[in-house]
């Protein structure tokens, strides 16, 4: 029998939410920028949501541990891990662009088994406890009904920095003749997220890190898409993935002739 969860996505919510406002009153404020790489940023205010998020989860729940993208904090060894991207779309929120959210996740005994998703800016709540009906603001969410590549909408990355160069540019230009129409969001659980409620129907990306998609990743799967990671760290945190609804010839459509 699965133990219940409920109270630690209680806690995730309250976190998500709690970073999210904070988020959203700093909006419009001028960012301090404590790292600017080629292609990322990294902010002040990284820092402070996670600040915000840890201090929520560990006073409710003192013996799990974070992993989070700003940083690691609690007990190494708890059997409880939280997982979280405090702001997942950091050059969208730098740049103005309303496109970002908070991702939370839990993992108990090395197992994905809740994930809370929150876009401050248009205030969707995507959650889900592993097995259980997804939501959106309370609402039951599910995958799309699309079959065919020609009517789906999907996201692509290819390949700025994550090493695939032109062969990540090919499989953008090979996929996007195939769809309906190609959407780059700028965030990896929000793109997740959306193809759990219907919205998208497939992501591919070739570099991405675990807390940009252990949360959407239950959320998604809970709505009856698929998920595929193939790590390419020892450590697993960093690797590529392709999510879909389900339906659509994903597998299919990806290949290409030499």
């Amino acid at each position: 029998m699965m133990p219940d969860y409920s109270a630690y996505l209680e806690a995730a919510r309250a976190a998500a939410l709690l970073a999210g406002a904070f988020l959203r009153e700093q909006f419009h404020t001028v960012k301090q920028v404590d790292e600017a790489l080629l292609h990322d940023i990294k902010l002040r205010l990284d820092k402070e949501a996670q600040a915000l998020i840890a201090h929520s989860l560990l006073a409710a729940f003192p013996q799990s541990s974070i992993l989070g993208e700003e940083g690691n904090e609690g007990n190494s060894a708890a059997e409880y891990l939280w997982i979280v991207d405090p702001i997942d779309g950091t050059v969208n929120y730098f740049y103005g662009i309303p496109i970002f959210c908070v991702s939370i996740a839990l993992q108990h005994c090395g197992k994905l088994v809740l994930g809370c998703v929150y876009d401050p800016m248009q205030q969707e709540c995507f959650e889900a406890i592993a097995g259980q009906q997804p939501r959106l603001n309370g609402v039951p969410v599910s995958v799309s009904t699309r079959t065919e590549m020609r009517e789906a909408v999907v996201f692509i990355g290819h390949g700025t920095h994550d090493g695939s160069g032109d062969a990540g540019i090919r499989r953008f230009a090979h996929l996007s003749r195939q769809v309906r129409k190609i959407r780059i969001l700028g965030s990896a659980a929000l793109t997740l997220c959306y193809i759990a409620a219907g919205r998208f129907d497939a992501y591919v990306e070739g570099r991405i890190c675990l807390w940009d998609f252990a949360a959407a990743r239950v959320i998604l799967e809970a709505a009856g898409g698929m998920l595929e990671f193939e790590p390419h760290s020892a450590d697993g945190i960093k690797g590529s993935i392709m999510a879909w609804n389900g339906r659509i010839p994903l597998h299919a459509a990806l290949k290409m002739e030499d």
